[in-house]
Parts: structure tokens; C-alpha cells; sequence
């Protein structure tokens, strides 16, 4: 059911925590699904030098987020903003079509987590980041 990179993930998750004193924090997730991710970022220039996250929710959660924080870590914003929800997945050689809402949200933890660091810097971040999703729309869990 899952890859052996998922369940790596999910058994030794990168990158867990919070930073204090972020740059930036995002917040996604639907209380009704049971899943919720918070990323903290730290950001010197416009690398990103430091990120955690803090992920409530099942195990393909918390392997999507832990993924994303080790695609985006030491990258260029810019970079970090081209991160898709499709890379995530095949990153972690796949996801139950079941779970693929978890990689949605590890996206959008991290371009929520950039809109925070824009604001921050006194910048609308629509038009760099793009309208943020707040709901879980994707999610095919029992609500």
C-alpha cells in the first residue's frame, strides 16, 4: 500500500519541530479530516536556510510533510515556490489515491508558510504565491 520512501518518512521524520523566531509559519489543514500541518521557515536572503514542520494527522501527512521540508530546505524561494503537490507524490514513489489530499496540503503548508514570510516583509503575497485554498476540498475522508 505504501512506498518504502513513505514509510521511511513516516517512521523517521525529517525535520520535525518548530523554529523559533520563524520567518515565516503557515498553517493548513481541516480539523474534519485529522489532518493539519504548521511549517516554520527561515529565510536569509531569499534562501531558505532552516525549516520544520509540525504535522497532526496520519502517516502519509506526516511523510508528505517531512519530504517537503527536504526538497525545500537550502533552496531559493522561487524554488520553493514552484513545489507541487505531484512532485511530493513522486518523491515518495507514490501515495494511495486515498491520501493524495496529504500532498496538497505539505503544498500548500509551504506556500502558506511563504505568503506569512511576504506579509512579514510588508508584501502582498497573492500575486507571488497565489490564492492560498483554505478548505479540504481534495480530501476523501469521512467527514
Amino acid at each position: 500500500m505504501y512506498s518504502a520512501k513513505v514509510m521511511d518518512h513516516f517512521a523517521n521524520p525529517r525535520n520535525v519541530g518548530e523554529i523559533e523566531n520563524a520567518d515565516g509559519i503557515g498553517e493548513v489543514g481541516n480539523p474534519k479530516c485529522g489532518d493539519i500541518m504548521k511549517m516554520f521557515l527561515k529565510i536569509d536572503g531569499s534562501v531558505i536556510t532552516d525549516v520544520k514542520f509540525k504535522t497532526f494527522g496520519c502517516g502519509a501527512a506526516i511523510a508528505t510533510s517531512s519530504i517537503a521540508t527536504e526538497m525545500i530546505k537550502g533552496k531559493s524561494i522561487d524554488d520553493a515556490l514552484k513545489l507541487t503537490n505531484k512532485a511530493v507524490v513522486e518523491a515518495l514513489d507514490g501515495l494511495p489515491p486515498v491520501k493524495l489530499h496529504c500532498s496538497v496540503l505539505a503544498e500548500q503548508a509551504v506556500k502558506a508558510a511563504l505568503a506569512d514570510y511576504y506579509r512579514r516583509q510588508g508584501v502582498d503575497p497573492e500575486p507571488i504565491v497565489g490564492k492560498l485554498e483554505e478548505d479540504c476540498h481534495a480530501c476523501s475522508c469521512d467527514l
